[in-house]
């Protein structure tokens, strides 16, 4: 049976983020400076270049691959909780070649901005803090 937590929309944050940063960092930062800690996120724009992973569920470790080369988001959703204390931003992009190509994975570090609109919709509930889950390998909520 699932493990489910009833939360509540609170606010919606709308903005941008800058030209040339991090995509990751910038969702971060953003959640950390208005001390945001659990919440759902959306983006739609483009990156100057991406680094996206996945999971190989053999090893249980994420295997990393970068496309250098512009390319738009057409679609980020995530989530923020708390690990280790701190925010956590957890997501997944695709993105869109000029040839209309798709690439998919977890958002990683290193994916650079050219234009981003974001929204991050805050929630009221218990906090969702990441542990360590021996089954998978990943730090999944605790619940």
């Amino acid at each position: 049976m699932p493990t489910l937590e009833k939360v509540h929309s609170r606010d919606l944050f709308m903005g941008r983020l800058g030209y040339g940063q991090d995509l990751l960092e910038e969702i971060t930062a953003a959640c950390t400076g208005q001390n945001i800690r659990l919440a759902r996120i959306e983006a739609i724009g483009a990156v100057q270049y991406a680094r996206l992973g996945y999971y190989d569920q053999n090893t249980l470790e994420y295997r990393f691959f970068t496309i250098d080369q512009p390319l738009e988001i057409t679609g980020l959703i995530g989530n923020v909780s708390v690990r280790e204390n701190e925010p956590m931003v957890h997501a997944h992009i695709t993105l869109a070649d000029k040839a209309g190509n798709a690439y998919g994975g977890h958002l990683a570090t290193g994916t650079i901005v050219f234009a981003c609109e974001i929204l991050i919709e805050t929630l009221d509930g218990r906090c969702f803090e990441r542990k360590f889950d021996e089954e998978t390998g990943l730090p999944l909520w605790n619940i």
